[in-house]
């Protein structure tokens, strides 16, 4: 019986390409520690003092708290519209369902400067109506990046959901279970994985955004890739590199727990 495992020629040039890919995220590690007052390698001594920087200025502090909340109430918007778009498709087969996801699917085919665009001219507009939800307000990306990211939850969710017996279904309507007790009881919890992946994935998108971001933003509600972007337009801030590192860390630290809770999910008895 033939192993199943790479050879030591799969496994070097495995690794050779995952050092190719992750080389650009290496080297912002030694520029994060250089002394000067630009990104450039260390030249024989290292600082902390971007890091320093970090603690010190306190937009840095601002722009992660806000991009925080921001993340964490888009992916909940996406991922809750998400699952009840799922949850309808599955459950209810409309005639038009493949009409329903392209639809859905939208701004994953639209150029996202168009997507902008058309975001800038809905919170202006919305502006002129409130100072809640509109231009440069904390509401106004959270719906923003909402738009955004739906899709992509849609696309997990529905992923999850054709993964699951239909028969389970059949026989909780067939032993008079309603509607809600079907969804809530037998459907949800046989997606959890699924729905929890859709929402750290949204959090993720939303917690990057960019390119949005730039249109519906000016000075008052400044996220951490646009205070970012602003440092690597306007005086390359060493302090960037430092972020960016932190970042990196806490990304793989997140998924580092995923990765467990997964695993542990997958060895419980069923």
């Amino acid at each position: 019986m033939q192993s199943s495992r790479p050879g030591p020629v799969i496994l070097i040039l495995a690794t050779a390409v995952a050092l190719f890919l992750l080389m650009p995220l290496i080297a912002v590690v030694p520029v994060s520690f250089t002394p000067a007052r630009f990104l450039s390698m260390p030249q024989g001594t290292l600082s902390l003092r971007h890091y320093q920087a970090l603690i010190d200025n306190p937009q840095w502090g601002q722009s992660i708290w806000l991009s925080l909340r921001i993340g964490i109430l888009s992916s909940a918007i996406a991922t809750g519209l998400a699952t009840l778009f799922g949850l309808g498709i599955w459950m209810f087969q409309p005639r038009f369902s493949a009409l329903l996801i392209g639809f859905v699917l939208l701004p994953l085919v639209v150029p996202p400067v168009v997507s902008a665009m058309t975001l800038y001219f809905l919170m202006t507009a919305l502006s002129s109506f409130n100072s809640f939800v509109g231009y440069d307000t904390f509401l106004g990306v959270v719906l923003a990046h909402a738009v955004m990211i739906t899709p992509f939850a849609v696309v997990l969710i529905l992923v999850a959901l054709y993964q699951v017996d239909r028969r389970i279904d059949l026989a909780a309507r067939g032993l008079g279970a309603n509607l809600a007790t079907r969804a809530l009881r037998i459907i949800l919890p046989n997606i959890k994985f699924g729905i929890a992946t859709a929402a750290l994935l949204s959090f993720v998108l939303s917690w990057e955004e960019i390119g949005v971001t730039l249109f519906i933003t000016s000075v008052n509600a400044i996220t951490l890739p646009r205070l970012m972007w602003m440092g690597l337009r306007d005086n390359i801030d060493p302090a960037i590199a430092a972020i960016s590192v932190v970042l990196i860390l806490v990304t793989a630290l997140i998924l580092a727990i995923r990765i467990v809770f997964e695993r542990r999910g997958s060895s419980e008895p069923q």
